[in-house]
C-alpha cells in the first residue's frame, strides 16, 4: 500500500500526488474481479487536468495578497482551511474555491486588500470557469475501449453547471450510458448509482484518482475500485491510517488492458 501522509512542508492545499504503482504496490497486479459488468469513472483528473489548474491559481493568489500578507501567514493553509470549512455552503469546484480565496484575502488582511486585488480573484476564477478541457494522454481511447466490453456511467463531484459544460467539451460523453453529478462521494450515493445502474454492488467497479472519494466508499458498499493518482492531490482527499488493500493503475489505458483478461 502507498503511503498516506502529507509531504513534509505542506500542511494542507494541492501538492504532488502519489507515484503510480502496480496492484497495491504489488509487482503484479491481482487478476480482475469476476462479474464485473459496469464501470464508474471519475471525470476530473481521471478524464482531463484539473488540479493542475487549481495549484497554479493557489500560487498566484499568494502572489497577489503578498503585499498585506504578515511576515510568516502561511496563507496558502488559510485558504485551504476556509475552502474545507466551506464546503458545506459552496460544495466542491471553482465557484467556491474563489469565494474561499475572497474571505481568506479579507481575513489576512484585517479586511484592506483592495478592491483591484478582489478584481484579480474573481477574474481568475471566470478564467479557470472558462479554461478548455484539457483531456490525459489515451483518455479518449482507452473510454472507448472500456465501453466495449462494460456499460460505463461517468460519476463526478462539484458544481452542477461547470460539470456540465466540460462532459459536453470533452467529446467523451456517448461513451457513457449515464452521467451522475453528486454532491458528495460517500457510500450512500454510491449505493444510489449502483441502483439507479440496475446491479448489486459486486458487478460495480469505480475507477478514479481519489482512494477517499472513488475508492473507499465503493469497496464500503461491496462494490470494487481501481486507484489511478494524478500528479497533484488536494490534501481533502487524503486518506491516513487506512489499509484496505486495492490494485493501483497509473492509466486508464491500463485498466482497460487489465480488465481485457476478465470474465
Amino acid at each position: 500500500m502507498q503511503p498516506r501522509g502529507r509531504r513534509p512542508g505542506h500542511p494542507g492545499g494541492r501538492r504532488a500526488g502519489r507515484v503510480p504503482l502496480q496492484g497495491s504496490g504489488l509487482t503484479t497486479p491481482a487478476p480482475p474481479p469476476d462479474g464485473v459488468e459496469v464501470l464508474g469513472i471519475d471525470a476530473d483528473d481521471t478524464l482531463w487536468h484539473n488540479e493542475t489548474f487549481f495549484a497554479a491559481a493557489a500560487d498566484t493568489f499568494t502572489e497577489i495578497l503578498a503585499p498585506w500578507t504578515p511576515e510568516g501567514e502561511d496563507v496558502r493553509a488559510l485558504h485551504d482551511a476556509t475552502e474545507r470549512r466551506n464546503l458545506e455552503l459552496f460544495g466542491y469546484g471553482i465557484k467556491g474555491f474563489t469565494l474561499s480565496m475572497i474571505e481568506t484575502a479579507l481575513q489576512v488582511s484585517g479586511g484592506d486588500v483592495s478592491g483591484a486585488a478582489v478584481g484579480q480573484l474573481l477574474d481568475m476564477g471566470k478564467e479557470m470557469l472558462a479554461h478548455p478541457v484539457d483531456l490525459l494522454d489515451g483518455v479518449a481511447d482507452a473510454v472507448a475501449r472500456l465501453g466495449e466490453s462494460r456499460r460505463l456511467v461517468l460519476v463526478t463531484k462539484g458544481d452542477l453547471i461547470h460539470q456540465e459544460q466540460k462532459i459536453a467539451r470533452s467529446g467523451l460523453v456517448e461513451h457513457f450510458e449515464r452521467v451522475e453529478i453528486v454532491s458528495e462521494k460517500d457510500e450512500r450515493t454510491y449505493a444510489q448509482v449502483v441502483a439507479r445502474m440496475g446491479v448489486e454492488p459486486e458487478a460495480f467497479l469505480m475507477v478514479g484518482n481519489s482512494v477517499r472519494s472513488d475508492v473507499l466508499p465503493v469497496i464500503g458498499i461491496g462494490g470494487h475500485a481501481v486507484h489511478i493518482p494524478y500528479a497533484i492531490t488536494w490534501a481533502h482527499e487524503d486518506v491516513d491510517d487506512d489499509d484496505t488493500d486495492f490494485p493501483v493503475l497509473a492509466s486508464l489505458g491500463e485498466l482497460a488492458d487489465w480488465l481485457t483478461d476478465a470474465p
